[in-house]
């Protein structure tokens, strides 16, 4: 039993590597289509989704019907499982506005002469092969699927089991458009199993990057258990500040929609801090008549719970994920930015105020991911941000923060481009290190006539350098 189960998870393990190196492979030839014909490949796709939605909300439905027959899923996990109406054009509109942007590989960042007829130009790539790990959540498929094909990364998907249906109808939906291309299907890989994305969390030589889409569990189990760099965050704690200028219709409105627009989002307000000038006034008690109305519940900080005789919130750092919210006292904006820092997961985090100086303020001190003044936090989104759609929102401060589109898929590539130069301890060139203007396009670069017989020049003098250094001793 014990031989016949480790040759089971050897093969697991090698049929798992297989389809990761499949994903890369298709990966570079998707890298080798023209900006134009990825982008009618995303168009296609566009198409396809709309052309059949029924398809995918029939799969949707199947797996609304086994959560509800199951009777084990929460609230909040069924509200991100449901592609509710207009989601699916939704979904279609971000892949056109994606395959509209600007070809985002090969674009030139910087350009350098080294020295005579040696230019070096630094330029966008894409990263390689993407693990993504997401629950419930079917919509990020297609949103995911977009940006890699955009930005020409390979793809594998892991889902949540809750929502298997919708995802295999909307990878097969998406991957149907690939012949027409002369992309594999590999190119979007759908994983089934846990056991398959302990196998992936081992392939550090051909995943490039893992970014995980849930729960607090499920983002420190993969941040534990590979040596692939992680992009991602862990808890959506949103904090927005009314401040004692704030304008309290807006305050109460603001509040409201950051909380019951999307009650289980990561961008969902899950703490409202108070200046406790505003208890005297009657401010604090209508900003929490506004929420109560809107069907929020309510629970104290220290303060909060003493002066305002709200219930205790759970903890000080706490992500409710429906429609709940933590309200605490502050003494100062001072006293709020330090709650946010010591409570908050730097995703996304408010001020309201008509006071600018203070705003102002506010937005440059607090180190979060995002922040905002005088606007739903329900913003902090790819779609909303302009970038089509979004893998997911970073609180990392390495490689990629906020809202990561299209710019977040991508590294950089080193090209230099010369005409016979060596090195010889430096003193082969003359180093000119001077500033080039950026090509429009990378490879549209090309030397001047000085620079080609200055590197004429270079080549002849480096070969008299080369017969010295072999030929001079005797």
């Amino acid at each position: 039993l014990t031989a016949s189960a480790t040759l089971r998870d050897a093969f697991m393990s090698t049929e798992t590597a297989d389809l990761a190196r499949k994903a890369r492979d298709a990966s570079r030839k998707l890298q080798l289509l023209s900006s134009a014909k990825r982008a009618d490949l995303l168009r296609a796709v566009a198409s396809a989704l709309e052309r059949r939605e029924d398809e995918i909300q029939a799969a949707n439905d199947e797996d609304m019907a086994r959560a509800a027959a199951a009777n084990d899923v929460d609230d909040a996990l069924l509200q991100r499982l449901k592609l509710k109406p207009g989601k699916v054009k939704q979904l279609a509109d971000g892949a056109r506005a994606i395959a509209n942007m600007d070809e985002p590989i090969g674009k030139p960042l910087s350009a350098m002469e080294l020295a005579k007829g040696l230019t070096l130009t630094k330029v966008t790539a894409p990263l390689g092969v993407l693990l993504i790990i997401f629950e419930s959540r079917p919509d990020a498929l297609p949103q995911i699927a977009s940006l890699a094909l955009r930005t020409g990364n390979g793809l594998l998907l892991k889902g949540g089991k809750e929502a298997a249906s919708s995802n295999a109808k909307l990878r097969e939906v998406i991957v149907d458009e690939f012949e027409a291309f002369g992309i594999p299907k590999e190119c979007v890989c759908l994983i089934e199993g846990r056991e398959a994305v302990a196998d992936l969390l081992k392939l550090d030589d051909v995943i490039d990057l893992v970014i995980p889409r849930g729960s607090n569990s499920l983002v420190t189990y993969i941040q534990n258990n590979t040596k692939i760099p992680v992009l991602g965050h862990a808890d959506g704690v949103v904090h927005m500040y009314v401040d004692a200028d704030a304008d309290l219709d807006m305050a109460s409105k603001l509040a409201i929609d950051s909380k019951i627009d999307y009650p289980a989002a990561c961008n969902a307000l899950e703490t409202l801090l108070i200046h406790d000038s505003l208890v005297a006034t009657g401010g604090a008690a209508e900003l929490m008549t506004a929420l109560r109305a809107a069907g929020v519940e309510l629970f104290g900080g220290p303060r909060g719970e003493k002066e305002l005789k709200l219930p205790p919130a759970p903890a000080l750092r706490h992500e409710y994920g429906c429609p709940a919210c933590s309200v605490e006292l502050v003494s100062s904006m001072d006293n709020a930015i330090d709650y946010i820092h010591a409570n908050g997961s730097a995703h996304t985090d408010c001020i309201i105020t008509s006071n600018q100086a203070t705003a102002d303020e506010f937005i440059s001190r607090v180190d979060s991911a995002c922040v905002f003044h005088n606007a739903s936090t329900r913003f902090s989104d790819g779609f909303r941000f302009g970038l089509g759609a979004e893998v997911g929102i970073s609180t990392s401060r390495i490689h990629a923060r906020g809202p990561v589109g299209v710019e977040g898929l991508l590294t950089t590539r080193c090209l230099l481009r010369g005409t016979g130069q060596i090195c010889n301890k430096d003193k082969g060139v003359t180093f000119t290190h001077k500033k080039l203007p950026l090509p429009k396009k990378e490879g549209l670069f090309k030397p001047g006539l000085v620079q080609k017989v200055s590197g004429a020049i270079a080549l002849v003098a480096n070969t008299v350098i080369v017969f010295k250094a072999l030929f001079g001793r005797k």
